[in-house]
């Protein structure tokens, strides 16, 4: 063991490090609960990702099911959970109140970071939960149409 190195073992858990982690109210954290959205819930999915959605009346709570199948490394299982996490917890205000549970996909295990922020974005859009995106497409929006169109004759 070297001298001056950092303490071996679990990280100092300081006020800071308390703030960013997700809350145990806003957690899906037994297995009935789990059941429950997986038997009444929607569910909608990405290629990355799947999310079942319960609208419950409780505040918004996530559910993380990230299987040895997605990645047989815990590394790389816990790398997906820390991003899926920081996300929610960054838009949790605006999500309706209800029970999110996201089970992660094979693929996910070689997306970046960004690309599952961006399919939990897309998979909580489809299901109602996040408004839609801005309007894309390559046309120009419309021009209002003047209040002093001409009538076709014979009217």
């Amino acid at each position: 063991m070297s001298a001056g190195g950092p303490p071996r073992g679990r990280p100092t858990v300081t006020p800071e490090s308390m703030d960013r982690r997700l809350p145990r109210q806003a957690r899906v954290r037994v297995r009935a609960d789990f059941d429950r959205v997986f038997g009444e819930g929607r569910r909608t999915g990405t290629p990355l990702l799947a999310l079942h959605l319960l609208h419950d009346g409780r505040p918004a709570r996530l559910g993380l099911a990230v299987s040895r199948k997605v990645d047989p490394r815990a590394v790389g299982r816990n790398r997906i959970k820390r991003a899926l996490r920081e996300e929610f917890r960054a838009i949790r205000a605006l999500l309706p109140d209800a029970a999110f549970v996201v089970v992660a996909r094979p693929a996910a295990a070689g997306a970046s970071r960004t690309a599952l922020r961006e399919a939990f974005h897309q998979a909580l859009r489809r299901a109602g939960a996040l408004p839609a995106s801005g309007v894309g497409g390559t046309m120009p929006a419309a021009s209002p149409v003047p209040a002093t169109t001409p009538r076709p004759a014979g009217e």
